[in-house]
C-alpha cells in the first residue's frame, strides 16, 4: 500500500516511459553530448570573431598590395616611405623625429 501512495503522487506524465525517454534525450543534447548546445554557442561566437579577422585581414593586405605597387612603381615613393619608415636621410642633412606621446611611452616600453 505505501507503495501505490508513493505511485499515485507521481504526475501521470512522468510515469510514461516514453515522455521520460524524451526528457532525457533533451538532457542529453542540451549538456551532456559532445556537441551541446553550450559548445555550439562557442563555437559560433569564435566563427563570428575569424569572419571579422578575415575582413580585417583581407583589407589589410588590398592595402599591403597598393603600397607596394606604389613602391615598386615611383622611386620618389620608394624615397618617402625610406625616409618615413627608417628614418633614412642624405649625407647633408639633419633628422628631427617628433613622436606623439603615445609613441614615446610605446618606444619606452620597448627599451625596459
Amino acid at each position: 500500500m505505501i507503495r501505490l501512495k508513493i505511485a499515485d503522487k507521481i504526475p501521470v506524465a512522468f510515469r510514461n516511459k516514453y515522455f521520460l525517454t524524451i526528457v532525457i534525450f533533451v538532457i542529453w543534447i542540451l549538456l551532456l553530448d559532445s556537441n551541446n548546445l553550450i559548445a555550439r554557442y562557442r563555437q559560433i561566437r569564435e566563427l563570428h570573431k575569424l569572419k571579422a579577422d578575415k575582413e580585417y585581414y583581407s583589407k589589410r593586405i588590398e592595402t599591403d598590395k597598393q603600397k607596394l605597387h606604389e613602391l615598386k612603381t615611383d622611386d620618389n615613393n620608394l624615397e618617402k616611405f625610406a625616409r618615413e619608415q627608417y628614418h633614412m636621410k642624405k649625407p647633408d642633412e639633419d633628422l628631427y623625429i617628433i613622436l606623439t606621446p603615445r609613441e614615446d611611452r610605446q618606444i619606452t616600453r620597448r627599451n625596459n
